[in-house]
């Protein structure tokens, strides 16, 4: 079944934080990547910025170039995966593509993920070359150490090279639309959701003008709430280590009883009395932790359920993508 007679629109989703330097030629590239057989909106998300970036983005010709230029300016700082929840939210296309404004993502890559939605993906997602990354080498080596770690805990998997730079269909964007959780990492939550992905390479630029708003503080934190978001395994950690030290304190102890009043101290050991209290303080501890352990398991429901997320997702019949 065909969508309309008119051309399918395009949606696409910038988040903006004094990018001033760069909004103008970012338009200016989107809009000639632009395929004609599409309609498009272009949806700028000034995430409180400081510098002009508001003013250039209502100076762009939107009128002369055919497209709508929507700009939602945030009263504060509140951060990029808010910034793009609010583009998606604000988004009316039958696509959404979201990209960031350092041209860092190249538009070039546009018309190929539009090519993939068009040929049955739900979900077309920008897989960076990792050879060809210009981010610092502590931010690639705490990246790669991030990934390791979230894969490892987390019961969904996450591409380690995928971007913030993806097409997502109506239908995921609505799926989206129905998260209300507030400590939120958007490509995880997106991974969430499952539906037909395909991943498209591409190789990252450098950027342009301006700074990048992701300093070291900013990914620490963003790291931990991905922890945090995808997985219950922190919340649980005490109980796990309470586990093990009462396993081996146990044993520990149990040896000691052993040794001394059923062996009857053989070895000379000699063991005095502060040790088996030390041994026995050790044991106490780890029943502490464990019950810890078992608080959290409580915690994590609780979580769950104020979290909100829905039970289950169903992927409608794929829609007719083409234009008339």
């Amino acid at each position: 079944m065909k969508l309309s007679a008119s051309k399918p629109l395009i949606t696409v989703v910038i988040p903006c934080y004094n990018e001033a330097l760069n909004v103008e030629a970012l338009f200016t590239a989107s809009k000639a990547a632009f395929p004609s057989k599409f309609r498009y909106e272009i949806i700028f998300i000034d995430d409180g910025s400081t510098d002009d970036t508001a003013q250039v983005i209502a100076s762009l010709p939107s009128k002369r170039a055919g497209i709508s230029i929507q700009c939602l300016q945030l009263s504060r700082n509140f951060g990029k995966e808010v910034a793009v929840t609010a583009g998606l939210h604000a988004s009316r296309g039958d696509a959404v593509i979201t990209i960031d404004a350092d041209l860092q993502h190249p538009p070039s890559l546009i018309p190929k993920l539009l090519e993939t939605w068009q040929a049955g993906a739900d979900i077309a997602v920008g897989v960076r070359d990792a050879s060809k990354d210009y981010a610092p080498l502590y931010k690639r080596l705490g990246s790669s150490l991030f990934y390791k770690i979230l894969n490892r805990i987390s019961g969904t998997p996450v591409n380690p090279h995928a971007t913030d730079f993806r097409l997502l269909d109506r239908v995921v964007v609505n799926e989206f639309n129905r998260f209300t959780e507030r400590s939120r990492i958007t490509r995880g939550l997106i991974d969430w959701l499952g539906f037909k992905t395909v991943f498209v390479p591409f190789t990252p630029s450098a950027r342009v003008s301006g700074k990048t708003g992701y300093g070291l503080r900013k990914l620490t934190g963003l790291a931990l709430t991905s922890f945090v978001a995808m997985s219950f395994i922190p919340l649980k950690l005490a109980g796990y280590i309470g586990l093990i030290i009462s396993l081996l304190s146990g044993i520990l102890g149990l040896g000691i009883i052993v040794e001394m009043f059923i062996l009857g101290d053989p070895w000379n050991l000699d063991i005095s009395r502060i040790v088996d209290l030390a041994v026995l303080i050790i044991f106490l501890i780890g029943l502490v932790l464990i019950a810890l352990g078992l608080i959290a398991l409580y915690i994590a429901t609780i979580h769950t359920e104020v979290t909100n997320r829905p039970l289950y997702v169903i992927r409608q019949p794929r829609r007719d993508r083409t234009s008339n």
